[in-house]
């Protein structure tokens, strides 16, 4: 059975700081994305911005990870490892971040594109962009959790791109990673009931090229195999008795 993370009013406060705060720090350090930045100095911002809040990096240590902010480049679609890699003219830039405050954590991500004149890594972009639209709009309370999956699906195959598989959205709340899985592609109509007090991370993973991907030798980073870009947007929703509300709004 699916446990309900949020089970009072207090609760569904207490997420709502953490996913804001999330919020907050996604967008500054995105902002600071520009050429010439290491991703290990986009690291150490997010981990100032998070200790200055008095919270703490849910990805940092999480399963042996070494870095607050997973930070992934053109061709690495998820859990890229910051260090010294420079941020270059022409990048794709993929930011995931979590932060625990209170007992509930947030989870979030973008894609910054630097300097980016590439006609198909823009529409990558966007349209990973507007595939997370599409998922948060067809999540509703009483709907199915698949319908979500289809709406992703959708517009990433209608824009000639692709959905990564074997990495999927997830449950958060008191735990980083909570089920229900959410997929990024399938029927309509099947899964789960979205029910009032599930909070869910719907992050679609898109691909301008094929779907398969690969983990590098250090066990964390994903990259798609045919080496194209890939794109990557999140939010943390929580299914309310009137609809959904994104948690992880700037």
């Amino acid at each position: 059975m699916i446990k309900i993370p949020l089970k009072s009013a207090a609760d569904l406060e207490a997420m709502r700081t953490s996913c804001r705060m999330t919020a907050e720090v996604l967008s500054q350090v995105a902002a600071a994305v520009q050429p010439g930045v290491t991703t290990g100095e986009l690291d150490a911002l997010t981990r100032r911005l998070i200790g200055g809040m008095k919270a703490k990096p849910s990805f940092l240590g999480y399963r042996g990870y070494p870095g607050a902010i997973c930070i992934s480049v053109n061709d690495e679609v998820i859990h890229g490892i910051p260090g010294r890699r420079v941020v270059l003219p022409g990048d794709v830039v993929s930011l995931d971040v979590g932060v625990y405050y209170n007992g509930f954590h947030g989870d979030s991500a973008t894609t910054v594109m630097v300097s980016v004149t590439d006609p198909d890594v823009i529409r990558l972009v966007e349209t990973t962009k507007r595939a997370l639209e599409a998922a948060l709009a067809a999540a509703k309370p009483g709907g199915r959790l698949s319908d979500v999956s289809h709406a992703v699906e959708g517009i990433a195959k209608a824009s000639g791109c692709s959905v990564v598989r074997e990495f999927v959205g997830h449950g958060v709340g008191r735990h980083l990673h909570e089920d229900p899985q959410v997929p990024n592609y399938g029927a309509p109509g099947r899964g789960p009931v979205l029910k009032p007090g599930m909070t869910l991370a719907i992050e679609p993973m898109v691909n301008l090229g094929s779907p398969d991907v690969v983990v590098l030798d250090d066990k964390w980073t994903v990259v798609t195999r045919d080496g194209k870009p890939s794109a990557h947007f999140e939010h943390t929703v929580a299914v309310l008795e009137e609809g959904v509300e994104v948690l992880t709004l700037a």
